[in-house]
């Protein structure tokens, strides 16, 4: 509606910019209802519209990509006004590119990210097998299908996961407890290998790995993709759809599910028997997203079934050693889909509802509660009725409150602040008839932060950030007397005894940890190619309640722990340093990096022991002063129209510095050379031929030990330490895509891994002692996008 009045010479100036990042928008078109006036915003995305009368006016403003939004604007004299619009990338089909430093997380640190194509190549894989394609990034493996990111020689509680905003509470502190995410729901993939990003964590010693649903356009469609994949090694497969339904209005819904289903593995010259897996995911969101304010409520189901494999399980003394000492495993069985003990069932239950508001002059306020549930059942091999009980039955149930502030105090200063609030507790149920490796506990945790980022000019990007966190254990555990009182806990910890009994001790332990960590970094460009990044990081973690109270069978990683009640919360500096270019033709980064640990946690074998379950290794947590460092490369070089070369170069050394010798389980140096040809105009063909090397670990600490065998009367040495030979691995990776109709498109992958069946043994696959790694496996890929 327009008032008109007699003055028609006002102007309405102003500028058009993104809502999210207050990036300018150049060429949005402005368009003045009931006139003929319309005018575009220049490059610095200012627009003037002259010669208006005094009155109210409707302003109609779009641009590329966003939603065309309508105003109300009144112009008494010369007048301006900014417009904000949602700038939403079109996303369907959204590449990430690696490397990107993104805003929101940190850009001090220097960040990889998997790409959405590349994703979908390991549909029938892992999460830990789509990080292992990234420098830096090695896998703590048991057998096959139990794959642990290892980020910088650092894993399992170190490494902190966020899905879709959540961050994972899944028992993480095994080293044979894989992420309980399904890699088909991750849209994007970005990897962080330091402590930078407070707003996640202060303990991520390692690395964050931040795993986000894709983007949802705010349009009316419809689409989804579905991903077949089949595989010889093992003999099975996966199939993966998604289905998304947006509104112009804001609304949208997803759901997507996941179904793999493998037999046995197979070494190359041999069944890796009872390593197959069955695994079921399911996942679905609802949400409004409009400019100003939004919600969206998630849920996913986590559910797998994973063998272990039987050799790993062995009887007395005298065939653990052969087992040790054998080039073959003790026991191979034909080929079966059957999962026997001893396995793994794991269910994860995540939900989350989260909000948000924008406030004109402050910026974004978000509030998000998370609830998960996660039940472990560790199946060992028993004799009589109790064959199908489970060994190990935890339930932990987390619920978790969390408000975020994102606000620009100046133009070029921003500050994020929030506080979290998170409760847990873990049931250990006793029915199992087995003494329970992990007590029950009830666990509180408070944590704040602050980060401030200042772009000094337009080269130099300035980032400092601090966080807290308290975090307070009420636990009950019973102690074996003779255990309790070789550890000197009867000394050191009387007031925690609750009741004695035969050969028992029940203990009620409060423990409470208070952790600082911090961020310092800067960002320098030096042109539009160069960049150089620096960042410390203060990164403080308290033990775990494996590292604490482990006393037992760890079924699943068939050997013996033990934790110490004594441990202290581990202090980690982090000094990092990467120096990037980007270019078409050739680009590289080089990240070296040292980070030295006090009151580092290691665990490491000491010993055999006998059980009435059979013959297992034992091993110990404890504490030194640990340090660090070691360099990623990453290069890219386009030598020819179509050709390109990559290479990735790791290499990470750890150190006991209290001890004076070399850290356990350090992933050896490797590096990947890649040659590919991609032709875009024929159906976007892809051919690549990968090289894989890793060299032996030749710095490692000596944890021999012997052992007393009845049969012969005598003693001998088992060796658990001695890493195994290097070896090289040759990798086939293709696709082709075809168009089904207008609006689908199917991608037709084939991949071969291993292709010349080398016969291997990974110094961080804790079953190296059994058995060989995987041999050959061919996998055929289909993705269809509708």
């Amino acid at each position: 509606m327009l008032s008109i009045s007699q003055n028609c010479d006002n102007t309405l100036s102003g500028t058009v910019i993104d809502l999210h990042d207050g990036s300018l928008l150049s060429g949005a078109l402005l368009v003045v209802a009931g006139t003929e006036q319309a005018v575009q915003t220049d490059i610095d995305g200012n627009y003037t519209i002259s010669n208006l009368c005094e009155g109210t006016y409707a302003i109609q403003v779009s641009h590329l990509y966003c939603l065309t939004k309508g105003f109300t604007v009144t112009v008494a004299g010369n007048t301006t006004k900014n417009f904000k619009l949602e700038h939403h990338l079109e996303e369907l089909n959204q590449v990430t590119i690696a490397g990107k430093a993104y805003s929101d997380k940190t850009k001090t640190l220097f960040e990889n990210a998997i790409s959405k194509k590349e994703l979908e190549q390991y549909s029938g894989g892992t999460l830990g097998d789509a990080l292992n394609s990234l420098s830096g990034v090695s896998s703590l493996n048991t057998g096959n299908t139990v794959v642990k990111p290892l980020i910088n020689g650092l894993h399992s509680s170190r490494v902190v996961i966020i899905n879709n905003g959540v961050r994972m509470e899944d028992q993480e502190w095994g080293a044979e407890h894989a992420p309980n995410i399904d890699v088909n729901s991750a849209g994007k993939l970005t990897l962080i290998k330091g402590a930078g990003a407070l707003q996640y964590s202060g303990d991520a010693v390692g690395g964050v790995i931040i795993s986000e649903a894709a983007k949802v356009p705010v349009k009316d469609s419809l689409y989804g993709k579905t991903i077949l994949t089949g595989a010889s090694n093992g003999r099975g497969g996966s199939i993966s759809s998604q289905l998304t339904k947006t509104f112009q209005n804001g609304w949208y819904g997803t759901v997507q599910g996941t179904v793999k289903r493998f037999g046995d593995f197979e070494a190359p010259d041999y069944v890796l028997s009872n390593t197959g897996t069955y695994e079921r995911n399911l996942s679905a969101s609802v949400g409004y997203n409009q400019f100003n304010y939004g919600f969206e409520a998630y849920y996913s189901l986590f559910k797998n079934e994973i063998g272990i494999l039987t050799a790993s399980h062995v009887g007395g003394a005298q065939d653990q050693i052969r087992a040790i000492n054998s080039d073959r495993p003790l026991v191979i069985n034909d080929f079966t889909y059957e999962i026997l003990e001893p396995k793994q069932d794991v269910t994860h239950h995540l939900a989350r509802i989260k909000g948000f508001k924008r406030f004109d002059n402050f910026g974004k306020v978000s509030l998000q509660y998370d609830f998960q549930k996660n039940n472990r059942l560790e199946f060992d091999i028993r004799r009589g009725t109790d064959s199908e009980n489970a060994s190990v039955d935890l339930d932990l149930t987390t619920h978790t409150l969390k408000l975020d502030v994102d606000t620009d105090l100046t133009e070029n200063l921003n500050l994020k602040t929030g506080i979290l609030a998170r409760s847990q507790n873990n049931f250990a149920d006793p029915s199992t008839g087995v003494r329970r490796l992990i007590p029950d506990y009830d666990t509180y945790n408070l944590g704040v932060y602050t980060i401030a980022g200042y772009q000094y000019n337009d080269d130099l990007f300035l980032e400092a950030g601090g966080r807290f966190d308290y975090t307070y254990m009420d636990v009950f555990k019973f102690y074996r007397t003779s255990f309790w009182e070789s550890r000197n806990y009867d000394v050191l910890f009387p007031e925690i005894v609750v009741e004695e009994f035969d050969n028992q001790i029940l203990t009620n332990p409060e423990l409470s940890f208070s952790n600082a960590s911090a961020t310092l970094g800067a960002t320098y460009n030096f042109n539009e190619e160069y960049k150089l990044f620096f960042n410390y990081a203060l990164a403080s973690r308290a033990p775990n309640a494996s590292e604490l109270f482990s006393e037992g069978l760890h079924h699943s990683a068939s050997r013996i722990e033990y934790g110490d009640l004594q441990f202290n919360s581990e202090v980690g500096h982090k000094v990092t340093l990467t120096f990037q270019r980007e270019n078409d033709v050739f680009g590289f980064s080089v990240n070296p990096y040292i980070n030295t640990i006090n009151n580092f946690i290691v665990i490491e074998p000491t010993d055999v022991q006998q059980t009435i379950r059979g013959n297992f290794q034992v091993w110990e947590y404890r504490q030194t002063n640990a340090q660090l460092l070691g360099v990623d490369i990453d290069a890219n070089y386009k030598f020819a129209e179509n050709f390109n070369f990559k290479h990735q170069f790791s290499l990470v050394k750890g150190y006991d510095r209290t001890r004076d010798e070399a850290l356990i389980n350090m992933p050896p140096a490797s590096t990947k050379n890649e040659i590919s040809y991609q032709h875009p105009t024929f159906h976007n063909l892809y051919v690549a031929l990968q090289s894989e090397y890793v060299f032996r670990q030749n710095e490692y600490p000596n944890n021999n030990f012997e052992v007393f065998i009845p049969e012969t009367e005598t003693m001998e040495l088992v060796d658990v330490s001695t890493p195994p030979d290097a070896y090289h691995l040759l990798n086939f990776n293709s696709s082709i895509d075809f168009n089904i109709n207008k609006k689908s498109i199917a991608t037709v992958g084939f991949r071969v891994t291993n292709l010349i069946n080398t016969s291997y043994r990974n110094y961080l696959n804790r079953l190296r002692y059994y058995a060989d790694d995987l041999g050959r496996n061919f996998l055929l890929n289909i993705k269809i996008n509708y």
